[in-house]
C-alpha cells in the first residue's frame, strides 16, 4: 500500500511539473495553470487523508488490544460476583410470564443434572480455548511455570497458594488454555476445585463445568480420584476464604498450619501433593483490611462459617482509566510456579501420625518453592513467606 501511495505522489509531481511548464508558454493562459492547480490539489488531499487513516489504525491498535483485555478480565469478575445470583432471578422471574414453559424444562433439566458436577462436571475444550482467555492472560499477564513433569500413571492434589480475593490465577492457569497446561503438562487432567454452592446456581454451574471446575467436597475429590482414572490434578485453593482476609498488596502469607484435610484424602487415595505458588496473586486488588476483634471482622467470619466464603471489601481501577477505583483488577504480573510432586503413599485408613508428617513435609516444601523462585520474580532476599 505504502508503495502504491508513493507512486501516485510520483505521478502527481510530475503533472505538477508539467502543467507549470506549459503555464509558461504563451499559449498555456492562466485557465490551464488554473486546471493542474485544481487536480495537484485534489490529488494531495485524498493522499493526505489516507496517509492519516492507515497512521490513526495503527497508532490505536495497542489501545483497541488494551480494551479488550480489560473486557475480558471485566467480564470474568462480574461472573464471578453476579452471575450466579443474576440468573437465578431472571429464571424465578420468567416463572412468571408467558415463558414460564423454558423455566420449567431448565429445571427439569438440573433435577436430572445435578450430581454431574460431583463426577468432573462436563468439560469444554471449545469454551477453555475461547479468545478471551488470552487477552484475559495478557492483561496481567499470568504466566505458568513448571518445574517437574507430572506422570499420567499417576494422581495429583495441587495445593494453590495464595487465594488472593478471587484467585485470578488459578482460574486462567487451570481452567483455561490460555498458558497452555495441557501442552506444558500433557496427559494431565486440570480440574480447580472451588464452592459447592456455585454449582446450586442455575448458568453459572454450567459455565464453570465447561472449564473443568468442580466442587470442593469430599465425594467429588473421592470419585475423581477412584474412578476417573489416573492423570488427574486437583487443584485445591487450601487457604480458602480465611486466606483471602489476608490478601493485600506486599504481603506474602498463607493460612496452612491447621488445613489438613487435603493431606488425608491424598492419602487415602495415594495422591501425590504438588506445592504451587502463585507470585503476584496479591497484588491485583487492595482490600479493607479488619482487625481481630473488630465489627468487621466477626462479620466476615459468620459468613465464612454458615455461607463458606467472606465478603470482602476490596477494589482495583476502574473500566476506562486506572486512575480510578473500579472492579477491574489492577495490571499486575501473576506467575503461578508449580513444585517437585511430594510421593504419598496410599493409606486406607491413615493415622493423624501419618497425615501430621506428609502435612510437615508439605509445608518445608511450600516454603522452599517460595525462597528458591522469590528472586525471580521481584521479591527481596529478606522475604519471608508467613505461614498462619
Amino acid at each position: 500500500m505504502k508503495t502504491l501511495i508513493a507512486a501516485y505522489s510520483g505521478v502527481l509531481r510530475g503533472e505538477r511539473r508539467a502543467e507549470a511548464a506549459r503555464s509558461k508558454s504563451p499559449k498555456g493562459g492562466s485557465a490551464l495553470s488554473r486546471e493542474g492547480s485544481g487536480r495537484w490539489g485534489a490529488g494531495s488531499s485524498i493522499l493526505s487523508a489516507l496517509q492519516d487513516l492507515f497512521s490513526i489504525t495503527w497508532l490505536n491498535r495497542s489501545k483497541v488490544e488494551k480494551q479488550l483485555q480489560v473486557i475480558s478480565v471485566l467480564q470474568w469478575v462480574l461472573s464471578f460476583l453476579v452471575l450466579g445470583v443474576a440468573c437465578s432471578a431472571i429464571l424465578m422471574y420468567t416463572f412468571c410470564t408467558d415463558c414460564w414453559l423454558i423455566a420449567v424444562l431448565y429445571f427439569t433439566w438440573l433435577v436430572f443434572d445435578w450430581n454431574t458436577p460431583k463426577k468432573g462436571g462436563r468439560r469444554s475444550q471449545w469454551v477453555r480455548n475461547w479468545a478471551v482467555w488470552r487477552y484475559f492472560r495478557d492483561y496481567f499477564p499470568i504466566q505458568l511455570v513448571k518445574t517437574h513433569n507430572l506422570l499420567t500413571t499417576r494422581n495429583y492434589i495441587l495445593g494453590y497458594h495464595p487465594h488472593g480475593i478471587m484467585g485470578l490465577g488459578a482460574f486462567c492457569n487451570f481452567s483455561t488454555e490460555a498458558t497452555e497446561v495441557s501442552k506444558k503438562f500433557p496427559g494431565i487432567r486440570p480440574y480447580l476445585a472451588t464452592l459447592a454452592g456455585n454449582f446450586r446456581m442455575p448458568v453459572l454451574r454450567e459455565y464453570l463445568m465447561s472449564g473443568g471446575i468442580c466442587p470442593v467436597n469430599r465425594d467429588t475429590i473421592d470419585y475423581l480420584l477412584s474412578k476417573n482414572g489416573t492423570g488427574n490434578a486437583i487443584i485445591i485453593v487450601v487457604g480458602g476464604a480465611a486466606e483471602s482476609l489476608s490478601s493485600m498488596p506486599g504481603k506474602n502469607a498463607v493460612t496452612l498450619r491447621n488445613r489438613k484435610g487435603f493431606v488425608k484424602l491424598a492419602l487415602r487415595h495415594g495422591a501425590d501433593l504438588v506445592p504451587t505458588y502463585s507470585f503476584g496473586e496479591n497484588e491485583v486488588y487492595k482490600q479493607v483490611i479488619f482487625q481481630e476483634g473488630s465489627w468487621g471482622r466477626w462479620v466476615q467470619k459468620k459468613f465464612q462459617k454458615y455461607i463458606g466464603f467472606a465478603p470482602c471489601i476490596f477494589h482495583g481501577r476502574g473500566l476506562f482509566s486506572s486512575d480510578t477505583w473500579g472492579l477491574v483488577p489492577y495490571s499486575k504480573p501473576i506467575t503461578t510456579v508449580v513444585g517437585e510432586p511430594i510421593t504419598i503413599p496410599k493409606l486406607e485408613y491413615p493415622t493423624q501420625q501419618d497425615i501430621d508428617l506428609y502435612h510437615a513435609m508439605y509445608m518445608e516444601a511450600l516454603v522452599k518453592l517460595f525462597d528458591s523462585h522469590k528472586i525471580k520474580f521481584g521479591l527481596p532476599e529478606t522475604e519471608v513467606l508467613e505461614v498462619n
